[in-house]
């Protein structure tokens, strides 16, 4: 299946792009297009609109996109709901002090920003953090910590 997201990706984005990946669709294709018009731009190529304004997954107040892909694909993971509340601190700059891990997080990933790497290598770069913060969470949730 293909899925579009805005260029340049940072953090919601690529927490949906890994959780699409490894959870929804492993054979996912991911397109990186300009915000402006991405909704409909998605819409005229059969692609599945994420983290774009008017997406259903997408930021809604305080929700990030990435809340949603867990509510409507794993909301049993407890794992995955700790991950979803790091990434969710720490893309949303006033609740990056309430969860330690956020702002490691968020520093990395502006890092992975900085390089300024086409979106589909940054991607690349960033799945496997994912993968080992995902580790970490389930970690966590067997020691009940």
């Amino acid at each position: 299946m293909r899925w579009m997201t805005r260029e340049r990706i940072r953090m919601d984005r690529a927490a949906c792009a890994w959780m699409i990946r490894r959870f929804i669709d492993p054979g996912a294709q991911f397109m990186f297009v300009p915000g402006d018009g991405a909704l409909e731009r998605a819409k005229a190529e059969n692609a599945v609109p994420f983290v774009i304004p008017g997406a259903e997954v997408a930021r809604h107040g305080r929700r990030i996109g990435l809340d949603i892909l867990v509510e409507q694909h794993r909301a049993d993971d407890a794992a995955l709901s700790m991950l979803a509340g790091i990434v969710r601190a720490a893309d949303i700059r006033e609740l990056r002090a309430t969860v330690p891990e956020a702002a490691g997080l968020a520093a990395v990933l502006h890092g992975f920003f900085l390089l300024n790497r086409p979106d589909a290598e940054t991607l690349d770069l960033e799945l496997p953090l994912f993968d080992a913060l995902y580790r970490y969470c389930q970690e966590q949730v067997i020691r009940g910590t």
